[in-house]
C-alpha cells in the first residue's frame, strides 16, 4: 500500500508567531502562565516562540526552557501604566510579540487600559473591558448576582478589624475572609478572624471581603467568551484535593448540563470577552452558588486542552481576529494531579534575571 508523505517540519508548514505570557509562578499557589503555555504549545495553527513575562527572579516558569524561549521582567502593577508601557515597548523592539496573554488579576487593569497603545505597537490582546472587570470584582459580586440573576453569597467590605464583629452578626459564623485579588481564610471565631485579617491585609491591603460561608461541593468552570454573548468553550471540574490555601491540587472533568448552562448564561449576560473561571459551590439542595468570578484563565487550564477544548489556543486566534468555532464535547473523567518537582538551574541564570531583568 502507498504510504502517506512524511510531514514537513513545523517551521515549514506553520507561520511563526511570538506570544508573551505572564503568570510564571508555578508554586503551591500557582499562576496560570505555565499551564497556558503548555496548552499553547499544542496548537497546530502556529510555530510558537514563547516570551515569558515575570515579576520576580524566582518564578519557576522562567527556568522551564522547554516551554519558555526567553523571559523579561516587568515592573510591578503598582508602578502604573506608564512604566509598563515603556517596558513592553522595549521588549517589542527586541521581540516580534504579536499577542500578549496576561494571567494575573492584579495586572489586568493596566493591560486593559493600555490596549490601544499595545495595538499601536503591534501587540494584540483579547481581554475583558474595564466595566466587565469591575462588575465581577469580589467587592461587587453580590450586586452582580442580583443584577443578572445568579446566586451569590452575601458579603461586605472590611476596612478594619473592628468591623469583623458587625460582619459576623450579619453573615454568621463561620465567615470567609478574602483578599481583594487572592487568598482566603475560613474563620470560626473572632480571634481567628482578627488573626486572618492581619495576615491578609498585610499581604493585599484593604478592603478585605467578608463573605457568607456556603457549605457544599466545590466546582470550577473554565470558559472562554467571544465578547458577543457566546461561551465558545466551557469545561467544568470538581476539586478532588485542595491545598491549605484552597487551591485545587487534583481535579476531574464533569458531565453536567447545569454547569455548562450556567457558563453560557454568564457569557450571554455579561458579553464576556476572554478567559474566565467560575468558582462555585453546589449545595445539598443542588443550588449552584457563585463564590468568585476570575477574569482570566485558571491555573488548571491545561486540563481543558487535555480534555479536548484548548481554550488558550482559541484565545490566541481571537486576539488575532481569526475565526473560532464553538467547541462541543470534551473528555469526561479526565483528571489532573499536581506534583512538586525540583527544577535545577545554574546560579548564573538567576543572577542574570535578577541583575538584567531577562534570561
Amino acid at each position: 500500500m502507498p504510504t502517506s508523505p512524511s510531514p514537513l517540519p513545523a517551521s515549514n508548514t506553520r507561520p511563526r508567531l511570538t506570544v508573551a505570557v505572564t503568570g510564571l509562578n508555578a508554586t503551591d499557589s500557582p499562576g496560570p502562565g505555565v499551564a497556558v503555555i503548555r496548552a499553547l504549545r499544542e496548537t497546530t495553527d502556529f510555530d510558537l516562540r514563547i516570551i515569558g513575562l515575570s515579576y520576580e527572579a524566582l518564578e519557576p516558569g522562567i527556568y522551564l526552557r522547554e516551554l519558555v524561549d526567553k523571559t523579561y521582567q516587568l515592573p510591578y502593577p503598582a508602578a502604573g501604566t506608564a512604566a509598563l508601557l515603556a517596558r513592553l515597548a522595549h521588549i517589542r523592539e527586541r521581540e516580534d510579540v504579536a499577542v500578549l496573554i496576561p494571567n494575573f488579576d492584579a495586572e489586568l487593569f493596566n493591560f486593559i487600559k493600555l490596549e490601544p497603545e499595545l495595538r499601536a505597537l503591534g501587540i494584540h490582546t483579547f481581554l475583558p473591558t474595564l466595566a466587565q472587570l469591575d462588575a465581577r470584582d469580589k467587592l461587587n459580586l453580590a450586586a452582580f448576582g442580583a443584577a443578572y440573576g445568579f446566586s451569590t453569597p452575601a458579603s461586605r467590605p472590611l476596612h478594619s478589624a473592628f468591623e469583623i464583629t458587625t460582619a459576623a452578626e450579619t453573615l454568621g459564623w463561620p465567615l470567609v475572609l478574602k483578599g481583594r485579588y487572592y487568598d482566603a481564610a475560613v474563620v470560626h471565631s473572632l480571634a481567628q478572624a482578627e488573626q486572618a485579617f492581619a495576615r491578609l491585609s498585610g499581604l493585599w491591603g484593604v478592603p478585605l471581603i467578608a463573605q457568607q460561608f456556603v457549605a457544599g461541593q466545590e466546582i470550577n468552570i473554565a470558559g472562554l467568551g467571544d465578547g458577543h454573548g457566546r461561551a465558545l468553550s466551557a469545561v467544568p471540574m470538581r476539586k478532588l484535593t485542595i491545598t491549605d490555601r484552597g487551591k485545587a491540587w487534583a481535579g476531574i472533568t464533569l458531565e453536567d448540563e447545569a454547569l455548562l448552562a450556567l457558563a453560557r448564561r454568564f457569557a450571554e449576560a455579561t458579553r464576556w470577552r476572554g478567559g474566565f473561571e467560575l468558582e462555585l459551590i453546589r449545595t445539598a439542595a443542588d443550588e449552584l452558588v457563585i463564590l468568585e468570578i476570575n477574569p482570566r484563565f485558571p491555573a488548571w487550564i491545561y486540563l481543558t486542552a487535555a480534555a479536548g477544548q484548548n481554550q488558550p489556543a482559541a484565545l490566541l486566534r481571537l486576539a488575532l481576529g481569526l475565526p473560532v468555532t464553538m467547541m462541543e464535547g470534551y473528555a469526561v473523567g479526565k483528571m489532573f494531579v499536581r506534583y512538586a518537582w525540583d527544577l535545577i538551574t545554574d546560579h548564573t541564570e538567576f543572577q542574570q534575571v535578577a541583575a538584567l531583568g531577562e534570561l
